[in-house]
């Protein structure tokens, strides 16, 4: 829990003076508790909740200024570089990196609820054949909830925990059926035999035909790293979209999808695939140049550079570019599209105007690189990030239902009419 500083904030209004207590956390600044504001007969300010702490969490700090990510304590370079997504999985969920026996248990958990249950896979049937692949994922994952409902028991600590298993487990077989579905390939069921990262891309691209299909292992260790590096990301919109539908005691699966839902944005999970269509816009390594000219000029956006939270560097964007230079080394691929990316990097790398201003390459511009070399289309790029973080979406909810949680309720600034009457 977080501690009681002694010190107190005091805020005057109407002539009255409030004191408000002031907690201190392990790590980032302390919090004013604002609670008592109501009583005065006032509310709080704060669009996007640039400045309010929504709850007390454990699961992971971000500290922007100085370019810190850690889950549970550990930061995320060495979690991407050290572990697996698994161990990662283990780690935000309970709290400790697993032991080895903790470790093989927990795979094997995983493993056996990769499946899921023939009727889901007829609801694929029901999308277009040109539906967004997140417009499924927001469908069937929703659909879970009428799988998992009547025998589920939210304030039963099992429950909970079976349910983290089962979201970990089934998401990357139902985000490999969207792809599979939007190209009218058969869908591939999940080996128990493969990694984690190796069973999502043979989803992906095997065919019952191909019964030999062997994943390159330098791909999977690049997914697993992907995964791994967008497992959590404190309380963003998605995180805090899943924490607002689960205190309402809603069903985990539709709490899930209700963040699948707020990831789909531009802003948010969307920036990797508008880091392709930016590249699809420039056209040709010669336009780079102008076209940085122009984000210059402040006519054009510059997409994958930059972070809203990490001012200074992105930790998570070393670990994958370093990532990135081993698949193009390893594919060996000769890309005009890839080409350019790697120009506009070394123009931000060394252009004073990039580098003052601290507009780096960030973690959506080098994984959207990786995602394209491994054949990855750009509209399921967002959906991998949805299966990364689901891992991190049921770690929230798991805490919020472990302990007392109120309800979602915020507050508004109302500039609309004032009362009036209808006269005829």
């Amino acid at each position: 829990m977080s501690e009681a500083t002694g010190k107190k904030a005091v805020l005057e209004l109407d002539g009255k003076k409030i004191e408000l207590p002031i907690y201190s956390g392990t790590l980032g600044p302390d919090v004013v508790d604002v609670k008592d504001v109501l009583a005065s007969g006032h509310f709080t300010f704060d669009p996007g909740f640039m400045a309010t702490a929504s709850c007390e969490s454990k699961i992971t700090f971000i500290d922007g200024d100085k370019g810190i990510l850690l889950h549970r304590g550990y930061p995320i370079d060495q979690l991407a570089t050290q572990a697996s997504y698994l161990e990662t999985c283990y780690l935000l969920l309970n709290g400790e990196l697993p032991t080895a026996a903790q470790k093989a248990d927990f795979e094997v958990k995983v493993s056996q609820h990769t499946m899921v249950h023939d009727q889901v896979s007829r609801f694929y049937n029901g999308f277009r054949r040109d539906a967004h692949p997140m417009a499924i994922m927001v469908g069937v994952v929703g659909a879970l909830s009428a799988f998992y409902h009547n025998n589920l028991d939210i304030e039963d600590v099992n429950h909970r925990e079976i349910t983290a298993i089962r979201l970990v487990a089934k998401i990357p077989t139902l985000a490999a059926w969207s792809y599979k579905y939007t190209v009218g390939q058969p869908f591939v069921y999940p080996r128990n035999d493969l990694s984690y990262a190796e069973n999502f891309l043979y989803m992906m691209f095997a065919t019952p035909a191909d019964r030999d299909y062997k994943v390159n292992p330098v791909l999977a260790k690049a997914m697993d790293r992907i995964f791994t590096l967008h497992a959590d990301h404190e309380q963003n919109a998605s995180t805090s979209t899943v924490r607002l539908a689960g205190s309402t005691g809603a069903n985990p699966y539709a709490c899930i999808a209700a963040g699948i839902s707020a990831l789909w944005g531009p802003a948010h999970g969307g920036a990797n695939e508008a880091v392709l269509k930016m590249l699809d816009e420039i056209g040709s390594v010669d336009n780079v140049a102008e076209f940085m000219e122009k984000v210059k000029r402040k006519e054009v956006k510059l997409m994958g550079f930059g972070h809203r939270v990490y001012k200074n560097f992105d930790p998570r964007a070393k670990v994958m570019k370093q990532t990135c230079d081993e698949v193009l080394a390893a594919l060996g691929i000769n890309d005009p599209q890839l080409q350019l990316a790697m120009e506009l990097e070394r123009i931000a790398l060394s252009d004073p105007y990039f580098v003052e201003r601290k507009l780096y390459p960030n973690v959506d511009f080098y994984s959207g690189i990786i995602l394209k070399a491994i054949g990855i289309p750009t509209e399921m790029f967002t959906v991998i990030f949805a299966l990364a973080r689901t891992v991190g979406w049921i770690s929230h909810w798991l805490e919020m239902h472990s302990g007392p949680y109120k309800i979602g309720r915020p507050r508004q600034l109302y500039t609309g009419e004032t009362q009036r009457d209808i006269k005829r």
